[in-house]
């Protein structure tokens, strides 16, 4: 294994952990839409918090997908084809939210439609992002050319389906905690009293996934530290976030986040040091298998040092635009 090579594993996790940071709490304030929003107004308000940002935050998907792609083209091949029901259902539901945003704004007549399809187009996202997980670190099966030969179903498998909650859980966790960072009053206090539910949820599914029966054989006692490590970055911010009420809004979306990113990096330690994981580990994809050359790597690395600061400004000068609380003055 390279310095480019590993180099380029953890730049993944980067951006994967950027989109659940970012994305994370779009997904979870629509999969908590009808609870958040009581009214018109109120529905109003979530749209406005997410509506500048959104799809500036699926930038970070796209981006790792495309990165997978040209680091570690194999591993692209085997997890697309062999998830392909799967993430057509996670592009129909971000293409849902997507369109349900848009008309919602210009389709009064519809709008309960809309706002059942944004709560679809999130909810599936939210959810099949961590049962993909679940699948990965378990480990998949691939035949001799790395090509997965279980089935859709098989995919929907006790461990994946708790990762997929858990996944669920701290995106609708994030989401309250930045709602609870954009608006005051009655919607403000419902935010908090759900961010709290649903980090507790998040914890409970956290020990759960943690104690079943899932041995990763690829897994060595570097890896084991590490777990133990990102593991405990998730549950301290969660458990302060759930037992510090008193902390300001910011500083405990500042521990959302915080947790979202130890999650994807206790992912990344689960694997290494494979890219996909077989259910025979003699099979599995690793990073020195299923990287691509040298100097394509080299050449990405340089492209990454231009391009990832840029889209950081872009996403610092966005968020700064759009600061503040919103009020019900700001939608009417």
């Amino acid at each position: 294994m390279t310095f480019l090579q590993m180099l380029w594993f953890i730049l993944i996790f980067v951006l994967i952990a950027g989109y659940f940071v970012l994305d994370g709490f779009d997904l979870g304030v629509g999969v908590l839409y009808p609870f958040l929003g009581k009214d018109d107004e109120d529905k109003a308000i979530l749209r406005r918090a997410i509506g500048p940002v959104w799809d500036g935050n699926e930038v970070w998907l796209l981006t790792a997908g495309g990165a997978l792609f040209a680091a570690f083209a194999p591993a692209y091949a085997t997890t697309f084809s062999g998830f392909y029901l799967a993430i057509m259902l996670v592009l129909f539901g971000l293409i849902l939210r997507a369109v349900s945003l848009e008309l919602r704004a210009h389709d009064a007549a519809h709008a309960k439609l809309w706002d059942v399809c944004f709560v679809v187009g999130s909810f599936l996202p939210a959810l099949l992002f961590g049962v993909a997980v679940g699948n990965v670190i378990e480990g998949i099966e691939l035949n001799a050319n790395g090509d997965y030969i279980g089935g859709f179903f098989a995919l929907l498998n006790p461990f994946a389906l708790v990762c997929g909650l858990l996944g669920l859980a701290q995106m609708c966790a994030h989401g309250c905690a930045w709602i609870a960072v954009k608006t005051e009053g009655d919607l403000h206090d419902r935010a908090a009293d759900l961010r709290v539910k649903s980090q507790v949820a998040a914890l409970l599914l956290f020990a759960i996934a943690s104690g079943m029966p899932v041995v990763a054989p690829w897994g060595g006692a570097l890896s084991a530290i590490v777990c133990a490590v990102f593991a405990l970055l998730f549950l301290v911010p969660v458990a302060l976030g759930c037992l510090m009420r008193k902390l300001d809004d910011l500083p405990v979306f500042i521990l959302s986040c915080v947790a979202c990113v130890a999650l994807t990096g206790l992912f990344a330690a689960n694997i290494f040091p494979c890219i996909v994981p077989a259910a025979d580990p003699v099979l599995s994809l690793t990073i020195a298998s299923a990287a691509s050359s040298e100097t394509a790597l080299g050449a990405m690395a340089v492209i990454a040092c231009i391009g990832v600061p840029l889209v950081l400004v872009y996403h610092v000068i966005i968020y700064r635009k759009f600061a503040g609380k919103i009020t019900r003055d700001d939608v009417e």
